[in-house]
């Protein structure tokens, strides 16, 4: 009897011992996933350092384009690669572009009659973007205006500028001076593409390295990188800004900025307090400088008793 419990002692012993040790076991194997799920949490945290939400997508190019009505090589690899640049740069820089629709809708209305007065293709609007954002802004070189002339360049073509009155900020007489520069670049190179190439790096710049690298179109030659860029720049303005939804940006037209309605009238004598003018039309100064960029000073000298064309807001 001694001997059978004894027996009986040893097995349950063994059971026991076994037991343990497989209980042992499933311990390690639950800490091990809990680790390997530690692991993996981990991994899934350091993914992205953003909202889950948040992507940057390469852009599709589109299958064809044109400038002016002029095709763009888009079966040239380098084309391909220079759009690809400024669509991304264009696409991804949102809050400019943005804006750029919204003063678009402010001032295209007014800039595309006057193109298509003065003979020139609506797309060179884009040019006018490209140029200026369609804000004040003069350029660390000195350009200036909607078209951002130069100073001597717009003297050269019959625009005042000076101190008192810079008729660069004029969107009338700037867009006729810019028409002018265009069609003459047009006449000499035979292509819209060129002709704004020219307006970026001077027709000077242009004809010499047409010469130097025998070719006859903008997409063939090796320019500075301001130029090399200019073209693609517009070109990816013009897809971004005609298919903003395309592109993700996403407003209601309420968004957009206007211009305020205007009556004109014309002044052919000096203003020496254009504050005082100003309250004469039941308007501010800041509302009379807002429309009439071309003034720079708070008064107008026109000793010359030259014919100024004066927008004056209506409320």
């Amino acid at each position: 009897m001694q001997v059978k419990l004894l027996r009986i002692f040893y097995v349950l012993s063994f059971l026991s011992i076994v037991f343990l040790l497989l209980n042992l076991n499933n311990v390690k194997t639950n800490n091990n996933k809990q680790i390997t799920s530690l692991k993996d949490t981990a991994i899934i945290k350091t993914e992205k350092n953003v909202s889950h939400l948040y992507e940057v997508k390469a852009v599709k190019l589109p299958q064809q384009m044109e400038f002016a009505g002029e095709s763009v090589p888009l079966n040239q690899l380098d084309v391909q690669e220079r759009l690809d640049r400024e669509l991304l740069v264009n696409t991804y820089w949102q809050s400019n572009g943005l804006l750029l629709m919204k003063r678009a809708n402010k001032f295209f209305p007014l800039l595309e009659p006057l193109l298509k007065k003065h003979g020139l293709p609506d797309d060179f609007k884009y040019l006018c973007v490209a140029e200026s954002a369609l804000i004040q802004v003069p350029s660390y070189k000195g350009a200036a205006g909607y078209w951002h002339f130069m100073p001597r360049t717009g003297k050269e073509y019959g625009l005042e500028v000076n101190s008192n009155v810079d008729e660069r900020y004029n969107l009338e007489l700037s867009t006729k001076v810019a028409a002018e520069y265009l069609k003459k670049a047009k006449n000499k190179f035979g292509s819209w593409t060129l002709a704004a190439a020219a307006y970026n790096a001077g027709g000077g710049r242009i004809s010499k390295r047409l010469k130097e690298q025998k070719v006859t179109n903008y997409y063939d030659l090796l320019l500075n990188p301001e130029t090399g860029r200019y073209v693609f720049r517009i070109l990816a303005l013009k897809e971004i800004m005609s298919n903003p939804k395309k592109y993700g940006f996403v407003f209601d037209q309420e968004d957009l900025y206007t211009f305020p309605k205007v009556k004109e009238i014309l002044v052919d004598y000096p203003i020496p307090d254009l504050a005082d003018f100003a309250k004469q039309y039941n308007i501010t100064y800041k509302e009379l400088k807002l429309v009439n960029p071309w003034l720079r000073e708070t008064k107008l000298n026109n000793n010359s008793k030259k014919e100024y064309t004066i927008k004056i807001p209506i409320h």
